[in-house]
């Protein structure tokens, strides 16, 4: 349960899908790989994130999925996000000037909720492959 982790789970960006978009912002769905360092199981029922790149705000969704991260296991959850299209302009000026780079840092936090008013935080840092970030357009 939610309540008796001591520990807070390890979240980490597992992949990144374009998904359709509503009129100027860009959707992608983050996949996001949760490991659990207790010993006993994370059950939730809702997650909310926020992707900062290049320290910046970038996107940031929720999902009402439940599941259960098992003892000493872990568990993959998609997550729907939306950029806005000025954090996306604002994003792809700042790539632009990073040409030579192929990655770029990300701050990643969020929750995962579970009974009540029990929640799990969280937050990581790594690197996301900016080609996965140029396939999703508008449409």
């Amino acid at each position: 349960h939610l309540g008796a982790a001591i520990d807070p789970p390890r979240v980490l960006v597992a992949g990144i899908e374009p998904l359709p978009g509503e009129g100027l912002e860009l959707r992608f769905l983050v996949k996001l790989r949760i490991q659990n360092p207790n010993g006993s199981a994370i059950d939730f029922r809702g997650a909310f994130v926020e992707l900062d790149l290049l320290d910046q705000p970038f996107a940031s969704g929720v999902s009402d999925a439940a599941g259960s991260v098992p003892r000493f296991g872990e568990a993959v959850l998609a997550v729907p996000v939306t950029v806005s299209a000025l954090n996306a302009l604002r994003q792809a000026l700042r790539v632009a000037s990073q040409e030579s780079r192929s990655k770029l840092d990300y701050q990643l936090r969020g929750k995962l909720a579970g009974a009540l008013f029990a929640a799990a935080r969280f937050e990581s840092r790594g690197e996301l492959d900016i080609a996965a970030l140029g396939r999703a357009a508008p449409r």
